[in-house]
């Protein structure tokens, strides 16, 4: 059962004494992919301050963490805000992706151990159960796990590193920008699919798999503009969505 905010921060207090810019970043990260802070949402530092009970200064550390993460931008003498990424931007960055991906994936496949196929086949099975019971934070969490194990498996550690920025990056995006009405950006077959080639080691079955996979989630975006009154307490302080 989800805990209450209230409860969150007490239990975090209890645990380290004060809440940490981590505890911020994971609860406005998790709320930009629940899609409950959308694009361009004002992230004023004496708001958070008052909503969360500590000193500008962890915002402040908390809003720099978050803007490393490409969730949100900072300028000086600014308030941050969520970031609201450009066409171009959203376009470029899908296109590094399926570039990178594809790379990895053709390069892991027949490479993986057993126990690594077996990884990503429980993964893939938590994710079609969790969308089966409409719970989309954690269908989101175990497809985010299976992208998160192929880069930390690439055998080009490069490669890796920037697959785990792009996959950030991109699940931002979609988080953002998700058309309306949209419940949910599943695509039942790609996963097993992608799991089959990498078993059999076809190389560039997967990257086809991936780059196919990619550009469908690309394809079910709005990049319009969107106009949203947001009560930050409201968002940042509500039950988690579960």
């Amino acid at each position: 059962m989800s805990s209450t905010w209230q409860e969150e921060v007490a239990a975090e207090t209890r645990a380290g004494g004060r809440i940490s810019d981590r505890f911020i970043v994971d609860k406005v990260r998790n709320a930009v992919l629940t899609q409950r802070l959308p694009p361009g949402t004002r992230l004023p530092e004496v708001a958070l301050g008052d909503i969360f009970g500590v000193s500008r200064s962890v915002v402040r550390k908390a809003l720099t963490r978050l803007a490393a993460d490409h969730v949100v931008t900072q300028h000086p003498n600014q308030v941050a805000r969520v970031r609201a990424p450009s066409i171009e931007e959203t376009r470029e960055t899908f296109g590094a992706r399926r570039l990178v991906e594809g790379e990895v994936v053709a390069l892991l496949a027949g490479r993986l151990a057993d126990t690594q196929l077996d990884a990503i086949d429980t993964l893939v099975e938590y994710e079609a159960e969790a969308h089966a019971r409409g719970d989309e934070p954690a269908r989101i969490e175990h497809s985010l796990a299976i992208h998160h194990l192929l880069a930390d498996q690439s055998p080009n550690r490069v490669l890796g590193a920037m697959l785990t920025d792009l996959i950030l990056r991109t699940s931002i995006v979609i988080a953002l920008y998700k058309r309306a009405g949209l419940s949910s950006c599943y695509l039942a077959e790609d996963h097993p699919a992608l799991l089959v080639h990498l078993g059999r080691g076809e190389g560039e079955a997967a990257r086809r798999c991936i780059h196919d996979h990619l550009l469908a989630l690309e394809n079910l975006l709005d990049l319009s503009a969107r106009e949203t009154r947001i009560d930050l307490m409201e968002i940042l302080g509500q039950k988690e969505v579960s």
